[in-house]
């Protein structure tokens, strides 16, 4: 027999376990936390743990609805300590770049096997090297797909680039940059000017 108290009930419980799951969002995104690990680069909880294949990994980016992109850190980089304490901490910044990029943080000068849209394998540095990477941080933004990444070489695979940090809101600004097709139009000053 309907008893229309239970119903009611277990509305309220549906209720309250998606009240607490977003709450549970909220307390995680405010006590957002960079650690160290062991090869001295800052991590955040959520970074890509990846098996180090770019074409798999912008791939499973895109079947999740974000966009691939690659940092390239440093053990003792004053930049890289800034942008994981100051602009990754701000909940804004954090939360924007978690819900829409997959981050795979490779080590400028790491020795970890990567598989590059190629197929070649070659440790990060060599990796790094290989598209131009000359200091710390950069961000490597690539497209959606993988098809034809093979055949370009270099900073010709990626559709945009962070070369240093920037301040906190053009950082944010970057990655709105790349995940609203900015440089399909434009070149990121140029967008980031009719922004203002």
């Amino acid at each position: 027999m309907f008893d229309p108290r239970q119903s009611l009930t277990r509305r309220h419980a549906l209720a309250a376990i998606g009240v607490a799951a977003l709450g549970v969002r909220s307390a995680s995104s405010a006590l957002a936390k960079a650690s160290l690990s062991d090869d001295g680069l800052y991590q955040m909880d959520w970074y890509l743990e990846s098996f180090l294949d770019l074409s798999d990994d912008l791939a499973g980016a895109t079947a999740k609805g974000k966009r691939f992109a690659i940092m390239w850190g440093l053990k003792g980089c004053p930049a890289c300590k800034r942008m994981h304490t100051v602009h990754m901490m701000d909940p804004k910044i954090e939360n924007y770049v978690r819900d829409n990029f997959e981050i795979l943080h490779l080590n400028h000068i790491g020795a970890r096997e990567v598989t590059d849209f190629d197929g070649r394998r070659r440790g990060e540095k060599s990796v790094g090297e290989s598209y131009g990477i000359r200091f710390t941080p950069t961000i490597q933004f690539f497209p959606e797909s993988a098809e034809g990444l093979a055949a370009k070489t270099g900073q010709a695979r990626e559709v945009a680039r962070m070369p240093g940090l920037l301040e906190p809101n053009d950082f944010l600004a970057m990655f709105r940059y790349v995940r609203e097709e900015g440089y399909e139009q434009s070149s990121f000053p140029d967008w980031l000017k009719r922004q203002a």
